[in-house]
Parts: structure tokens; C-alpha cells; sequence
């Protein structure tokens, strides 16, 4: 199948498509979970066309060359190897005489041991055990860890963990009045110690802490591959320096060191089921059938959304408050990833690439947008999220309620609700027919909106690494679609560049023929302020 043939296959409806094996079709389990894509207007053939697709562009060699550590990210020379993270002990893995398994074990166990030190009070600040963590980090490093430290509150019992990402001064200084600080550590998350909104925060956050206690360099750990600037700016023995490889990606590092904080927030014991449900995805997604590989067709089904059916963006809507920062998360592993225009090769793509990821926690998100999604003339497809176990033992009618709204929103979507149903509705319940035929068209939904639903028995650590792993597969395999390097992110090196180019003109050093007109004004307001 090629593009214009998936175009081709677009036409029935949700409705149209409907029988009564279209559920055993149109849905794949992997475990307790269940990805239901049945109410799409995705056809037989078209599931069958995007597995040929991916086939006739050799997707398993790809898939497996990740796997075996291969320099897939070929813009920048590098393996990619987020899942070797989460290998469990006793794997081997070797790469151009590297030995990855081992590697990872040690970096795993040189941070197991520190979060255990703090958790344990073996390692503390004069004024005592710490209270809190502070983690100071941007992009993947900040990401990430927000997603689980959010979504695994009910199984922290460590130490309070914070997260700074923004320069904005603000972000900072509401933290660091949360916190007592001669009780709180900081650690700074930057691999290269050069990203520039990270590293002005830290600074702030060692001049605040200079003025607090006797010796502030306690009070701070990093995650970088630059330990010698760690010592020189902040102090920090190489023993608090946690490193990792090039081959980690900031938007696929929550499983590396970068997870510190998560470690001493959850304790080792925890953090490896997290990793354990990860690498079962990956398991998962290596050896299982194209035709019944969950990631896969979860990619199929986007691909099919973004390309088939021409939709611009994809709203995530998780009925699980606690995974409420997951889209959010996605935003940047999709749309980092996948935001290209130019092919492996180097070559304009020739299709729509990745759609804009957006989307909040349910049942919120119904008093919010959900009219936009039901009555605009513009179609969203919808991704629903939700737990079969409630949170907790006596708040089981709540998590009945949440799963009926769930499921009710999925129906109304698809099917809708024709003007003559909605005048009929009215009038049955007392209106005057005038009135109600006047107000019909008010009242009607077409229907036909897509949605998806991944269900899961309850969010545990392994839950939710698999959740995580599923959206990374997802992610990669999309990237296989469209042709294009999911692993780079020229786009963010080049705020980065044009943000320290123009920080002179913000500190005074301003002449209006350095800039163009555009910004020329702006400049001058600002400084006359």
C-alpha cells in the first residue's frame, strides 16, 4: 500500500464499520492491558495495508538494529539504547566491543546506592537526614521524571521531591520556599552542564544555599558526563556525579541516572518494577506478530489517523488523574521525535509527520474542550486511558463513575446523535414540538469521531513503565513510517544557539541596527521599562 491508497481507503464510518467481530479485529491485549481501536473508521484493509508498509520498509531490521545497538541516529553517529536501561541482570549485551549490559548495571547500582545513602539518612546534611530533593533540569531531564513522580505519589516514601525546570525565577523561588533548606539536596540535571536555563537556576539555587548553610556543596548531586565541571562550579565530588552515554536521548533518559530522584523518592525496589514493566514492552515489541504487536498498532492506528484520514493533531485524554502530565510527556517524545520535514536520507518528506500532541485528564477535560470535540466541524481523534481498579479500597463507586463517563464519551463520539433523535428526545420530555425542532440542531452530534482506549488493571511502577515503553515503540515505529531520524533534535539546538545570541541585546549591550525592525521595537520597550 502507498500513501495515496491509504487516503483511498477512507470513507465508512464508525457506525458503517460495526459488527460483531469488529471488537476480536480491531483490538490486542498484551498482559492485563487492552488497546481498543475499534471505534475508528480504520478498515480491514487499511490495517492490513500499514502492516505492509512497514514490512516493505523493513521495519524488523530497523526495530533489530536498534536493539543490537547499531548508530541508527545517523545525523548524529549514535546508537540508540534508552531500552538497554532497563535490561534486567544476567543480560549480555555487547556493541563494537562495548560491553552496554554491564555498563548500565554499574551506573544502576552507583545510583541505587546513593538513593539508598539518602533515603537511608546514611548520606545527610549537618542539619540532619534530608527532607527534600529538588531536581533542576529542562526537556528530558525534567519530563520524565514529573510523569512518574506524579503518577507513583501513593508509593513514594522518601524524601519530597520538587522539580524546577523553567528560568523563570518564579519556578524557583516558590520551591525554595517550600522546602527547608538546610535539609534539602539539589540535583542538577544536565548532560553536557551547558544548557543554559539549567545551569542559571543551579547557580541561584548555590548563591541561596551559600547564605544558609556552612558548606553548600553537601547539598548538591548531578546528573552530567561533565564531572570536572560539576566540581568546579558547584563543588560536587565525582562520587555524586552520575553519568550516562551518549547513546541515552534526553525524551528517552527518565531510565537513567536521570530517574535519581525517582530512585530515592521510590527506593531501588520500586524503581526496578518500573523497569521491569518497561522491558517486557520491549520484549514485546522485539518478538510479537507485526499483526498482534501492541506498540506497532498503535502506531498503525496513528499513522492511519495523521495520513489516512488527514487529522491535524491527536488529544490524549488519560481518566487516571494521576497520569495527568502524560500528555504533556508526549508532546515532547512525539513531536520532538517525529516533528521532522527532511527523510533519513536527507529528502523532503512527502507526507504529514508528526500531528500536535495535546490533551489533559479526564473527566476535567470534558467541562474544558469536549464541546470542541463533539459539535466542531473539524474532527479530533481522541486517545482515552483508564484503570479498572480504583485507587484505593472505599472509593470504588468513584472509579465506576470515572469508567462510565470513559466509556460514554467513547460512544457519544462515534455515534452521535441525529437532529431527529435530539427533537424526539425533547418533546418526550415535554417541550413543544415547535420549540424542539427550533432547537434541534443545537442538540445534534454528528458522530464519527475516532477514539482509542488503553485499559489496564490498576497503575502500578510496572504499569507504568510499560505505559512509557508502549509510547516510545509508538513513537519509534511512526518515525519508521514517515522515514524520518526520531533521534535528533536540530529544531531545539537552534533556540538554544539563537537565545544565547540574543541574551546581549536583552543585558543592555543594544543598538537597534544590530537587529531587525521586528524585534528592534520590542528591544527598546523593554529596556525602557
Amino acid at each position: 500500500m502507498n500513501w495515496n491508497e491509504l487516503q483511498a481507503a477512507y470513507g465508512p464510518t464508525i457506525a458503517e464499520l460495526q459488527d460483531e467481530d469488529r471488537f476480536d479485529g480491531f483490538s490486542v491485549t498484551f498482559d492485563d492491558m487492552l488497546f481498543d481501536f475499534s471505534r475508528t473508521q480504520m478498515t480491514e484493509d487499511a490495517r492490513e495495508g500499514l502492516i505492509d508498509m512497514l514490512e516493505e520498509r523493513e521495519f524488523e531490521l530497523t526495530r533489530d538494529a536498534m536493539y543490537a545497538g547499531e548508530k541508527i541516529n545517523v545525523t548524529e553517529g549514535r546508537r540508540v539504547l534508552h531500552t538497554a536501561l532497563r535490561m534486567p541482570e544476567g543480560t549480555q549485551m555487547v556493541a563494537d566491543d562495548e560491553d552496554i549490559a554491564q555498563t548500565v548495571l554499574n551506573s544502576r547500582a552507583a545510583c541505587y546506592a546513593f538513593a539508598e545513602d539518602v533515603r537511608s539518612g546514611a548520606y545527610a546534611a549537618a542539619a540532619g537526614s534530608f527532607t527534600d530533593v529538588v531536581n533542576i533540569g529542562i526537556g528530558g531531564s525534567d519530563l520524565g521524571p514529573v510523569l512518574v513522580a506524579e503518577a507513583l505519589t501513593a508509593q513514594m516514601d522518601g524524601p519530597r521531591l520538587h522539580f524546577v525546570s523553567n528560568v523563570d525565577g518564579a519556578a524557583l523561588n516558590q520551591v525554595l520556599k517550600t522546602c527547608d533548606l538546610s535539609r534539602t539536596l539539589f540535583i542538577i540535571a544536565s548532560k553536557s552542564f551547558g544548557t543554559i536555563e539549567t545551569m542559571e537556576t543551579a547557580k541561584v539555587a548555590l548563591s541561596t544555599m551559600q547564605g544558609v548553610v556552612a558548606d553548600a556543596s553537601i547539598h548538591f548531586a548531578a546528573l552530567t558526563t561533565k564531572p570536572e565541571m560539576a566540581a568546579e562550579q558547584f563543588g560536587i565530588p565525582a562520587q555524586r556525579c552520575f553519568g550516562f552515554a551518549d547513546w541515552v536521548g534526553g525524551r528517552f533518559s527518565v531510565w537513567s541516572p536521570i530517574g535519581l530522584p525517582l530512585m530515592i523518592g521510590l527506593g531501588s525496589a520500586q524503581f526496578g518494577e518500573f523497569l521491569a514493566g518497561a522491558h517486557e514492552v520491549d520484549e514485546h515489541f522485539r518478538t510479537a506478530p507485526l499483526s498482534n504487536n501492541m506498540p506497532v498498532l498503535m502506531a498503525c492506528v496513528g499513522v492511519w489517523h495523521r495520513n489516512g484520514c488527514g487529522y491535524p493533531t491527536r488529544c490524549v485524554v488519560p481518566y487516571d488523574q494521576r497520569l495527568a502530565t502524560l500528555p504533556q510527556y508526549l508532546q515532547q517524545l512525539d513531536m520532538e521525535s517525529n516533528g521532522k520535514r527532511v527523510t533519513v536520507e536527507g529528502d523532503e518528506v512527502d507526507v504529514a509527520t508528526s500531528p500536535v500532541v495535546w490533551g489533559s485528564a479526564g473527566t476535567n477535560a470534558q467541562h474544558a474542550y469536549f464541546q470542541m470535540l463533539h459539535q466542531s466541524p473539524t474532527p479530533q481523534p481522541l486517545e482515552f486511558m483508564i484503570a479498572a481498579k480504583p485507587v484505593a479500597e472505599g472509593f470504588e463507586h468513584m472509579q465506576k463513575i470515572l469508567i462510565a463517563n470513559c466509556f460514554a464519551q467513547s460512544q457519544a463520539l462515534a455515534y452521535g446523535r441525529s437532529e431527529r433523535e435530539a427533537e424526539e428526545l425533547m418533546i418526550a420530555a415535554g417541550m413543544d414540538a415547535g420549540e424542539a425542532r427550533e432547537l434541534a440542531p443545537h442538540r445534534a452530534f454528528p458522530g464519527n469521531r475516532p477514539s482509542t482506549l488503553l485499559m489496564y488493571r490498576e497503575l502500578t511502577p510496572r504499569t507504568l513503565g510499560r505505559i512509557i515503553a508502549l509510547a516510545e515503540a509508538r513513537c519509534f515505529t511512526e518515525g519508521v513510517f514517515w522515514g524520518v531520524n526520531s533521534f535528533d533534535q536540530w529544531g531545539v539546538e537552534l533556540g538554544k544557539v539563537l537565545a544565547t545570541d540574543m541574551l546581549p541585546h536583552v543585558e543592555g549591550r543594544f543598538s537597534p541596527d544590530m537587529v531587525d525592525e521586528a524585534l528592534s521595537g520590542p528591544l527598546a520597550h523593554y529596556h525602557a521599562l
